[in-house]
């Protein structure tokens, strides 16, 4: 691992000279269509510390968008991975498969919910898994409609972007997208007009009542849902919604599809975070947190639904890649031994109550919401009308960011700050985040 010490260090303005020469470079040999949060660029990182070329040390609470979970450069990943590097780096599973897939496998059908039988296939990213997943469901049942929830991400490729809910920056001027896919609301609290105590089982009542009008159920190849909406806003379906969609689709022979790339392993401090209302899912998608930062992804699922699909109907060139299946081998490693789910629920016992505080001391937080690493806040301009607040957002993510924190930004409206620290980040620098925190809100 890395040695860097884990301190918050600022010894420029952000960005500093050598970022600034690298931004440069980058304008004229970049697609101007790839954003980026901060115009820093990374020369180390380790534990909840990313280090920039000029040599400022910052906290971090965006973890890659949930997937250095296990940290950067975490001992077991980089040990194991360079030794895969060591004997192959590729071969194709499609041509000359490979233990280490297999093991995947192996260790998927272990973690994710549910005692029966499972198989998996693996691909190179989140959206990847999800196309595919609606290939297996749709093989499976041989229907065509796919049903997603406002305010849903599932990806960027046509397929995925026609899963996704909004607009800009994820869809404008990208289509025509793919047909046959269908949405219903969602169960947001924060946002339901007769208020969060009866939004689960209303909200369930709409979606079901929506699929059986306009698409009959009998047409439903798959259902498909983030057990925490993740470029929505964080937001956790009020209760009884899941539990009431994964019913439905039973009943109707549908294929229930957990949409875990970001809030799976260990991230909400469960290693799936469908587990918190006993859902089990017919399929798990999941990427991200999977490898500690190599490209990996999975679908995995009831060992009848992922047969479905013929021989060759599934796969890719990289998919399964040996040595990042290695760093998954790793990273799950690391999640087990260092019981990073209860790690998680700490930070969440850490992050909490000192946002609720926020929010009780600044009227520009209308929500503080999440589950273990995976909180966020929701600004407003009045609390009553729950008008978003996207310039405060920006604004309150710009300040953060001159202070050396990285924090991101998200949600439909632009109205998110969302934290994602790594689960192995040391408590004195989350405390020290918030403090950045609060003197940022102090500041708007």
């Amino acid at each position: 691992m890395t040695a860097l010490p884990q301190e918050r260090r600022l010894v420029t303005a952000i960005p500093g000279p050598k970022s600034q020469e690298l931004q440069a470079r980058r304008a004229a040999a970049v697609a101007a269509g790839v954003g980026s949060v901060m115009p820093v660029f990374a020369a180390r990182a380790a534990g909840g510390i990313l280090e920039d070329v000029d040599g400022n040390r910052l906290i971090d609470f965006g973890a890659g968008i949930a997937v250095t979970s296990v940290g950067v450069s975490a001992e077991a990943v980089v040990r194991r991975a360079t030794a895969q590097l060591a004997d192959f780096t590729h071969t194709c599973f499609m041509v000359t498969p490979y233990e280490p897939y297999v093991e995947v496998a192996e260790r998927l059908a272990e973690l994710t919910p549910g005692d029966h039988p499972k198989k998996s296939v693996l691909f190179n990213s989140g959206a990847e898994a999800v196309e595919n997943a609606v290939k297996i469901a749709r093989s499976y049942t041989k229907r065509q409609a796919v049903v997603v929830v406002d305010h849903a991400f599932h990806g960027r490729t046509n397929l995925t972007m026609a899963l996704t809910a909004k607009n800009m920056p994820y869809k404008d001027g990208f289509g025509p997208f793919a047909p046959e896919v269908y949405r219903v609301p969602v169960a947001y609290g924060y946002r339901w007009p007769t208020g969060p105590e009866n939004c689960g089982p209303k909200a369930a009542a709409q979606a079901i009542d929506e699929i059986t009008k306009q698409i009959g159920p009998e047409n439903v190849a798959a259902i498909i849902v983030e057990p925490v909406l993740g470029e929505g806003g964080f937001i956790e379906p009020a209760k009884g919604y899941l539990p009431a969609l994964r019913e439905f689709a039973t009943e109707h022979g549908i294929v229930f599809v957990a949409d875990e790339i970001q809030s799976g392993f260990c991230r909400t401090g469960q290693w799936f975070a469908c587990e918190d209302e006993g859902i089990v899912p017919d399929l798990v998608t999941t990427a991200k947190g999977i490898a500690g930062g190599l490209p990996l992804a999975a679908v995995t699922g009831r060992a009848e639904i992922m047969d479905a699909a013929h021989s060759g109907g599934l796969g890719g060139t990289y998919g399964g890649n040996p040595v990042a299946c290695a760093a998954a081998l790793g990273s799950i490693e690391t999640m087990k031994e260092l019981d990073l789910a209860a790690r998680a629920r700490r930070i969440g016992e850490i992050m909490k109550p000192r946002l609720t505080a926020l929010k009780e001391k600044y009227d520009v937080i209308g929500d503080v919401r999440g589950r273990g690493a995976m909180l966020a806040i929701e600004l407003v301009k009045d609390r009553t009308t729950k008008e978003p607040a996207p310039e405060a957002t920006a604004k309150l993510a710009k300040a953060c960011h001159a202070a050396g924190l990285v924090v991101l930004t998200t949600g439909t409206y632009s109205n998110v700050v969302r934290f994602l620290p790594p689960l192995v980040i040391p408590e004195h620098l989350l405390n020290e985040g918030l403090d950045i925190l609060e003197q940022a809100l102090a500041d708007l």
